[in-house]
């Protein structure tokens, strides 16, 4: 059972007043808090919005028209991110270092090389009037929110205060930079100032030829870090046009991955590579294009830097711009970044896509939404109540003129229009699955060919530079759990998801045991001992999965991104055999020295060989301490995803992984089971932050509560906003 707020159950009623002007600093009266816990019988009582907040820290909104619901969803995450929300403004501001002190000057750097801010008003223009006023709204529901509970944000917060919409809109192009440079080498040559970790995720479509009852089925499932932007938080938005469950990236003001009583959809980080590295030749001022010298376009912005003693010191920034886009250096090099959606086809319309995705109640009305290509990543995975499955290739893809995927991983020549690409792939020519004869589509961040399998794609028919071609371990993971379980219920699929079984594990511990005996030291043979009665699982009382994973830290590189070898199998992947390769150790003697290394390390340790793995993986946050069940997704091909790292007692901490899981059946009513699994709280002293964890480490989701009766039942507190 959740831990309860410490504050009594209360009715909040707060004032907003109209909004006047584009910038909209919107006021309210402080909250007036009583003891009264009845709720209004009414969900439409008129004028009023309703915050009910669950006894998880879920919030549960109930509002008469769309400013009143974005107004409150504002309010909502500043109750439960008010600190971490304004230093991302802070940051997408490129003022964070004037702010905050040196430490943000690389941000800083990057949210002026791509002049988020300053495009905002360029955003804010292309909103339909009537999103301007849903932007308006949650801007001002921020403001209010900080103006009535002033003490509870800490005072070096504070600085951003008020914001703007235009804060909103920079936030939403400094996240959207910040997943496309992550597929790709732009993050390299504009560092985002983050602490990354892997960014990935799970997705199932279960049609109802596959489900259990006939009933079509999602999960969602993003793996990202449990901090910074990649922050998540869950929350229900109920309307007049909208009723939606889901969870929003924090300082968004619309849903990401959601669901409603008709349909749903998650994302996962695709193989999409839409930024490129242009390498410049310099000449004279300028630098060469197409057998001329050309100038660059040449900007300056100064950054206030705070120092230790509160002064500022001034920093000088020579933007410039090449023909390609903004031009940066990187290892001596001259580079111009070429990307979509913040540069090049400004997404515009992105957080009104994402908003009538929510809203649409059939096929047709979700594919009319992602039609626009706002969204410029992420592939879609989607079910609906009248059993439509699909998987979509989802983007801003360029059209390249040349070259396959691999020629544009890196840097390109940037003296020749022949490299150029101006325009977009169609939304009619990407990738898509919808209904295939196997009954379900999946996605582990693998390319787009093995969404299903049999495979129906062929990437032969599309270009050569869309998507490269393997299967990671994860993927083939998953592939095998759908294909062995013709009658999927919801349960199992939770059961899978929560598995922490490594395909990796699976494909060659026996021919690791085998090596081991034969050509491996004592130490080697006792390792072997160990890993011959290990279950293959990441799960907290797991004894092996620590020796194992030493092990593949010593490989040094020989499995690479996509699970392919070639250093430690024999066989590379091969799009013939999808399932079943990479297979067979290139160097059996190889391995058994390896695990002989692997074996010394934990005794060096002071550990012994089949130390449970939960003993030295944790679950921590705030006051939380749990063993851990769970490790890295690639390449050991666990559905059950955990990032970690070294703590001061030498264990090691969970810094990311899975986050928010849904698994949603289109029943009647709608069945959900959900978690957030670092609970829906950063705030300083939330009872939220962490307290999911708890049932994450003993393979729970909860009860998704989504009728007020079922959230009446369930309440910490309710706000009432006129």
């Amino acid at each position: 059972m959740a831990r309860r707020d410490t504050r009594p159950r209360r009715i909040v009623s707060g004032w907003f007043w109209p909004l006047a002007c584009a910038a909209l600093l919107a006021t309210a009266a402080p909250a007036a808090l009583t003891t009264n816990a009845t709720l209004s019988a009414r969900p439409d009582t008129p004028g009023r919005t309703d915050i009910l907040w669950d006894t998880w820290g879920v919030p549960h909104i109930f509002a008469p028209d769309e400013a009143g619901l974005f107004r409150a969803f504002g309010w909502a995450q500043m109750e439960n991110h008010a600190d971490l929300l304004l230093r991302l403004y802070g940051q997408a501001r490129g003022r964070a270092a004037e702010y905050w002190g040196p430490a943000y000057v690389t941000s800083d750097t990057t949210a002026r090389t791509f002049d988020f801010a300053g495009q905002t008003h360029a955003w804010y223009a292309h909103q339909s009037p009537a999103f301007r006023r849903d932007l308006d709204a949650f801007a001002a529901g921020i403001n209010a929110y900080a103006q009535a509970h002033r003490a509870q944000i800490a005072p070096n917060e504070r600085v951003v205060l008020p914001v703007s919409p235009y804060d909103v809109l920079a936030h939403t192009q400094r996240v959207l930079y910040t997943f496309i440079a992550l597929n790709s080498s732009c993050a390299r040559a504009t560092p985002l100032g983050l602490k990354l970790g892997a960014a990935g995720s799970n997705g199932w479509a279960v049609g109802p030829t596959h489900a259990a009852g006939n009933r079509a089925m999602l999960l969602a499932n993003p793996h990202l870090p449990w901090s910074d932007l990649f922050t998540v938080m869950e929350a229900q938005l109920t309307g007049p046009t909208i009723s939606a469950y889901g969870a929003a990236l924090v300082g968004l003001p619309v849903l990401s991955i959601a669901f409603n009583d008709d349909l749903g959809w998650t994302h996962t980080v695709s193989t999409l590579v839409s930024c490129t590295l242009y390498k410049l030749t310099l000449a004279g001022r300028g630098y060469r294009f197409d057998g001329r010298v050309r100038p660059f376009t040449v900007r300056t912005s100064t950054l206030a830097i705070r120092q230790p003693d509160g002064t500022l010191r001034h920093q000088t920034l020579v933007l410039r711009r090449a023909i390609q886009g903004p031009v940066v250096a990187l290892h001596g090099q001259t580079l111009a970044v070429r990307t979509v959606a913040v540069d090049q086809f400004p997404a515009y319309g992105v957080l009104q896509e994402w908003w009538d995705m929510a809203r649409a109640h059939s096929l047709a009305q979700f594919q009319q939404a992602l039609a626009r290509l706002q969204i410029p990543a992420f592939m879609v995975l989607y079910a609906d109540r009248q059993g439509h499955i699909m998987s979509l290739y989802n983007g801003q893809a360029p059209e390249r003129p040349q070259g396959d995927y691999a020629a544009w991983l890196g840097t390109v020549p940037g003296d020749t229009s022949a490299t150029l690409w101006s325009t977009l792939t169609p939304y009619r020519d990407l990738p898509r699955v919808i209904d295939p004869p196997t009954g379900w589509v999946e996605n582990a961040n693998s390319p787009p060919w093995f969404t299903t399998y049999p495979a129906v794609l062929n990437p032969n028919t599309y270009p050569a530079s869309l998507a490269p071609q393997y299967l990671t371990f994860r993927e083939q993971r998953a592939i095998s759990l759908l294909m062995g379980q013709p009658r999927l219920t919801l349960a199992q699929m939770i059961a899978d998801k929560l598995s922490s079984r490594m395909e990796l594990a699976d494909r060659v511990v026996p021919a690791l045991v085998a090596a081991a005996r034969r050509y491996g030291t004592p130490l080697a043979r006792q390792a072997a001992d160990v890993l011959v009665h290990w279950d293959h699982t990441a799960d907290a009382t797991s004894r092996g999965a620590l020796l194992f994973f030493a092990w593949i830290q010593q490989q040094q590189g020989a499995i690479d991104a996509g699970d392919t070898g070639p250093g430690l199998f024999a066989t590379r992947w091969q799009a013939s055999q999808p399932l079943t390769t990479p297979r067979d150790l290139a160097s059996p003697q190889t391995a058994a020295a390896t695990l002989d290394g692997a074996a010394r390390m934990l005794r060096g340790q002071g550990l012994a060989l089949d130390t449970a793995w939960g003993q030295m993986v944790r679950l921590r946050r705030g006051r939380v301490d749990l063993p851990a069940s769970g490790t890295y997704e690639d390449p050991y091909g666990s559905l059950r995803s955990l990032e970690f790292a070294p703590d001061k007692d030498g264990r090691y901490r969970s810094i990311g992984g899975d986050s928010f899981i849904a698994a949603v059946r289109f029943s009647t009513p709608v069945q959900a089971r959900v978690l957030l699994t670092y609970g829906n709280a950063s705030q300083p002293g939330s009872p939220h932050d962490g307290d999911q964890l708890r049932l994450y480490a003993r393979n729970q989701l909860r009860t998704a509560w989504l009728t007020r009766a079922e959230v009446q039942a369930h309440l910490d507190m309710e706000e009432a906003i006129r």
